[in-house]
């Protein structure tokens, strides 16, 4: 596959320029990742001044080296790593940012996923099968009869908010502002976001905030049997959670409880539909279904990089050489197409068993989500072909004109 435009690389130096706003890049970086895997899996990316990792064993050992961290300000200043004082503007988002537990390294990040985990265990999640089956097929009953469907709207997005919503207790009419709020904070992590951008992410994180503040203060008058309840309640080594704390963790799960989901759901299904896959065959069983979610996780990623800081100075095995502070990108859709890992790693193929791909991480960070997340996708997408025979492409998928989160702004579908 040759190396598409976007793309420029130098191995001798293991340097590479890539134009992330290339639509030949953002539609299909697999070809890009191909080229990479070929001639410079470890490399400067140019544009971005930092060091990246494409290849398989690398990313997923870089996930779990305590080497890294999420964050540095813990073991170093501002001062001693030369970084900007934060923006005033940003100050809203900010603050919901140093309390995530996306961002926290341990003993603070142990102590607050633990107080967190016991909702997402498999067993708990495995009680939800019987309401989203049955939100699945209410959904469908709304557009069944249409004959066709904008896919993410109706479905892919509605599903994953409900779900997050109920097991937090946060009202489900509230729905289509958390999706709002979400979309909003969530264009932060691509690479330069403009002024506009901040700006509008720093007013969505103060009005998710606020409301959230007054979901919690509700709550405490009036506890219920969910998850912002246990939150509140919930004590480890006679400690309880801030409301700081609290708002960011349930900013958190409503964010990731259904944006990657979203993205996911969408990409399986092109996937699918595009591949001309057999969806009697690939559904056929529990075995079958959970292989076949496992690769379209593997060959369509919603989430393509995950950075980290080198707490000190490291020299890494291949001769890279990192600074206390620098940061490296991992780059989780490339490392689920590396040749070394996988066959014909470029390929789908529903019935592949070569290994776990990295779309939900690795290490202390690995997504606390994934059981519910694998839930979600393993009922919804085997009803919706179920109850759509002869599910087809209506237009061609509108690809997101963005990187780190890979997925539709559109999805037409017939049948």
């Amino acid at each position: 596959m040759p190396a598409p435009s976007a793309i420029s690389i130098t191995p001798a130096t293991r340097t590479a320029s890539i134009d992330v706003r290339d639509p030949g890049f953002y539609k299909n970086p697999l070809a890009t990742y191909a080229a990479l895997h070929a001639q410079c899996p470890s490399f400067f990316w140019e544009e971005q001044q930092q060091w990246y990792f494409a290849g398989y064993d690398q990313v997923n050992s870089l996930l779990r080296d305590r080497r890294f961290g999420r964050q540095i300000l813990h073991v170093a200043t501002r001062e001693e790593l030369n970084l900007p004082e934060p923006k005033p503007h940003l100050a809203d988002f900010d603050r919901l940012e140093a309390h995530s537990l996306l961002e926290l390294e341990p003993p603070a990040h142990t102590r607050l996923r633990t107080l967190v985990n016991r909702a997402f265990v498999s067993r708990q999640i495995e009680q939800l099968k019987p309401e989203i089956a049955a939100l699945s097929h209410s959904l469908i009953d709304g557009f069944e009869k249409d004959g066709q469907v904008e896919l993410l709207k109706t479905y892919a997005e509605i599903v994953p908010v409900t779900v997050i919503a109920r097991m937090l207790g946060v009202p489900l009419d509230m729905a289509p502002k958390l999706l709002d709020w979400s979309h909003r904070m969530v264009k932060m992590y691509v690479f330069n976001p403009s002024l506009e951008t901040e700006h509008d992410a720093n007013r969505a994180s103060a009005e998710f905030a606020d409301y959230l503040k007054g979901i919690i203060d509700w709550k405490r008058q009036n506890p219920a049997d969910d998850l912002l309840t246990h939150m509140i309640t919930t004590e480890k080594d006679g400690e309880r959670l801030s409301d700081d704390e609290l708002i960011s963790t349930a900013v958190l799960l409503l964010n990731a409880g259904h944006e990657a989901t979203v993205h996911q759901l969408g990409n399986a299904v092109r996937t699918l539909l595009e591949t001309g896959t057999s969806v009697k065959d690939v559904f056929s069983s529990d075995t079958a279904t959970e292989r076949t979610i496992e690769e379209t996780m593997r060959y369509a990623a919603p989430l393509h990089i995950f950075q980290r800081y080198a707490l000190s100075d490291i020299e890494l095995d291949d001769g890279i050489s990192l600074k206390k502070g620098d940061k490296i990108g991992l780059l989780l859709g490339a490392a689920n197409v590396d040749p070394k890992k996988f066959s014909d790693p470029l390929s789908f193929q529903p019935e592949r068993n070569e290994g776990a791909h990295v779309s939900f991480g690795a290490g202390v960070h690995f997504c606390i989500g994934a059981p519910l997340a694998r839930l979600e996708l393993k009922l919804s997408l085997p009803i919706l072909f179920e109850r759509l025979p002869g599910l087809r492409l209506a237009a061609e998928p509108q690809v997101k004109d963005s990187y780190h989160f890979h997925g539709l702004e559109r999805l037409d579908l017939a049948w």
